[in-house]
């Protein structure tokens, strides 16, 4: 095979020949040490934010329902222990993205003891006496004496009440539907809906059967909520199942890496083939069946997923997408077959390094704790700064009073000087807010909250990646192995990471933070602007989030280098993040044709333990086999348990061969430093493998005869 020469270029000089060195320099100073230390300083920050949204916050008001007062519906020892479900006058105001911030709809809520099982507007039962009485158990108190208008101009009842049932602890329609889809509800009234607007009931009526969507959604979370209490001992045994497969692929790697690559090749087009007759089995077993005809668009969205499969066009799209990836995969191996074969050299080079360094397939793990940590101290501070507003009164009168529209405290009004002065005045509930400093910058403190977020996930990410870096890097630079290997390579690449290379982590870290947290804004101004019809507007933000999801992907590919860098020559990171592109530039056609190919075989180990697991969850939890149908649990959904262990099975195959390509990577870039160094000579030889010096057509010179 004719051997790439690198380009030189303006990509900078290669590597000089250093007969000193022996790997991973051990004699290396602190990098990156002012980025060190405002990570440092922002760390400080991130836990005195926790500690304050822990000290005003209160989780209660997203667990148990408040009412417009805040207060907790049916708590003991308090007026409203009877009254444990909450009522919502205007439901369909929930659909707010106030509700996101707040956890509060920005209606009038009140506590009640049983939610309506009945439907009527205001106007006609307060015509009638008996209903009357039936409708004030949704009402505020002070009716008495007041018209229809009155009591809905001062928000005291709602304009209608519609049939509801309980969920956790709200309110929320249970709508009757006849034949065809139509709702009764009595006669066409006119009446107000308590937000100063006069309607007609068929208005109202279709406003309701849009919530009814957000009704049927919360069905479909209860039901997916249900099959998860009755299969989660399965899945787990899926995701056991899936963590042996994937120990046991990477063991094989291990002592059969050209076999095993083959075989992953061969079985992943195997397993997709047969994807491929399952799908046209069920599409040809279709034809008979009436109905099975309707077109996906015709038939709409349907809350009960599993409609779909009886379609003969869903099974016609399965087919469509898996002959796709099938004849793409068969097409990159055909054109990459000569470079397969030192893809996998390279594997099995990264395999007898892992066999070195064993402890390396248990470091995610130890990423995946920390990343946990983050995860966890993220979701928690999000709440209770979510939580922490403070329930606002302030003072009421119809009349001129010079109090009005003050702050007060309703447990001790009555006594109060406003009170003597305003006598007719009333402390009620204004708004959740507050007016310390601390509510006004709340927004700013959730915006940290989620940059902190981004900042301490990608920093946790770069540790793992600079460790293994460091560890495989003492493998491949060691003259006499493992004599030459350290005796703990993990933990002591993961000290020099710590001690030495904090800041340079946080720096690439924080420049990677600071383009996804962009991409967030641009998806949130995307969200805002979805009701707009400027198609200049959507382009240029189309545009402008296809380009930082690009940057984003750049960012990470220069930041895995620069990491590797780092770990070896202990420079900076912006001087690591130099070497390692220009040592890729040199050397692009290898990183084309020998990386990404390695890449791409990794990818389809991944690939096929996914499809393994996956075939296996379908035939369980889907009843097929007659053998599973006593053990299989009783699902709404089975595609439920079967999503969620292909999902797992690939994060954990994925942690996994995040190893592996991670050695590959750190010593396809120790292989390209190795090109430049040595010749082959017998005083500046090769320390590849005999493995790659066979397949790139180089050998060492052995040592003169004295």
């Amino acid at each position: 095979m004719p051997e790439e020469q690198p380009y030189y270029g303006k990509h900078g000089e290669p590597r000089k020949y250093d007969p000193t060195f022996k790997g991973p320099i051990y004699n290396r100073g602190c990098t990156d040490i002012v980025c060190c230390i405002l990570f440092i300083i922002c760390i400080l920050g991130y836990v005195a934010v926790g500690i304050l949204a822990w000290s005003q916050g209160d989780p209660r008001k997203v667990i148990y329902p408040t009412d417009s007062r805040g207060q907790f519906c049916g708590q003991a020892g308090t007026p409203l222990e009877t009254k444990p479900l909450l009522f919502y006058f205007n439901i369909m105001k929930c659909a707010s993205p106030m509700v996101l911030l707040e956890f509060q709809c920005p209606t009038t809520q009140m506590c009640v003891e049983k939610c309506p099982d009945k439907f009527m507007t205001l106007k006609k039962a307060y015509d009638i006496k008996e209903n009357f009485k039936y409708y004030k158990n949704f009402c505020k108190e002070g009716l008495e004496g007041l018209t229809v208008t009155q009591i809905l101009r001062f928000g005291l009842c709602p304009a209608m009440l519609t049939p509801s049932k309980p969920f956790t602890h709200r309110c929320f329609p249970a709508l009757d539907q006849k034949k065809g889809g139509e709702i009764t509800v009595g006669n066409n009234s006119m009446f107000d809906d308590g937000e100063g607007k006069i309607r007609d009931a068929k208005d109202l009526v279709a406003g309701v059967k849009n919530a009814t969507v957000v009704i049927e959604a919360r069905q479909v979370a209860m039901n997916i909520f249900e099959d998860y209490t009755q299969s989660w001992y399965w899945i787990l045994i899926g995701l056991v199942i899936a963590m042996l497969i994937s120990l046991l692929f990477i063991v094989l790697l291990r002592f059969l890496a050209g076999i095993m690559v083959w075989v992953m090749i061969v079985m992943v087009i195997l397993v997709i083939g047969y994807g491929i007759f399952h799908c046209s089995m069920e599409y040809v077993s279709l034809k008979s069946e009436a109905g099975s005809n309707v077109t996906l668009k015709d038939l709409g969205f349907q809350t009960d997923f599993s409609v779909y499969l009886h379609i003969r066009q869903t099974w016609l799209a399965f087919i469509i997408i898996l002959a796709i990836v099938e004849v793409i995969i068969i097409l990159l191996l055909i054109f990459l077959r000569n470079r397969i074969l030192i893809a996998i050299a390279l594997i099995k080079e990264a395999s007898r390094a892992i066999g070195y360094v064993m402890s390396a397939l248990f470091y995610p793990l130890f990423t995946f704790a920390l990343l946990s940590i983050v995860i966890a101290y993220w979701a928690v501070t999000a709440v209770f700064l979510s939580t922490s507003n403070q329930p606002i009164y302030k003072v009421f009168n119809e009349t001129a009073c010079d109090h009005s529209r003050k702050i007060c405290e309703p447990a001790n009004f009555s006594t109060s000087s406003m009170k003597a002065e305003c006598p007719y005045s009333k402390c009620l509930f204004a708004y959740y807010g507050g007016e310390t400093v601390y509510h006004k910058y709340l927004i700013g403190l959730q915006f940290y909250n989620v940059f902190l977020f981004f900042w301490c996930a990608n920093f946790v990410t770069a540790l793992g990646q600079m460790t293994l870096a460091g560890a495989f890097a003492s493998y491949y630079w060691a003259l006499v192995k493992p004599d030459d290997i350290p005796a703990f390579p993990i933990f002591s690449s993961l000290g020099r990471s710590l001690r030495y290379h904090t800041g340079s982590l946080a720096f690439g870290s924080l420049i990677l933070s600071i383009i996804q947290i962009i991409r967030v804004l641009l998806e949130y101004i995307d969200h805002k602007l979805q009701g707009t019809q400027n198609k200049c507007t959507k382009f240029l933000l189309c545009c402008l989030k296809c380009c930082f999801w690009c940057l984003e992907k750049f960012i990470k590919f220069i930041n895995r280098n620069a990491y590797i860098m780092v770990a070896i020559y202990g420079k900076n990171f912006c001087t690591s993040a130099k070497d390692a592109f220009f040592l890729l530039m040199r050397n692009m056609i290898r990183v084309a044709v020998l990386d990404k190919v390695t890449d791409f075989l990794l990818f389809l180990g991944k690939l096929l333990i996914v499809g393994l697991v996956g075939i296996f969850a379908f035939f369980f939890f889907s009843g097929r086999v007659k053998a599973f149908e006593n053990t299989a649990p009783n699902l709404h959904y089975y595609w439920v348990p079967i999503l969620t262990v292909v999902v797992g099975s690939f994060l954990i195959a994925h942690g996994f061969f995040s190893v592996y390509a991670m050695c590959v990577d750190t010593l396809f870039l120790c292989f390209l430093e190795d090109l430049e160094r040595n010749d082959g000579s017998a005083e500046r030889p090769y320390l590849m493998s005999d493995r790659l010096l066979k397949v790139l057509n180089k050998k060492n010179k052995p040592e003169p005869a004295e």
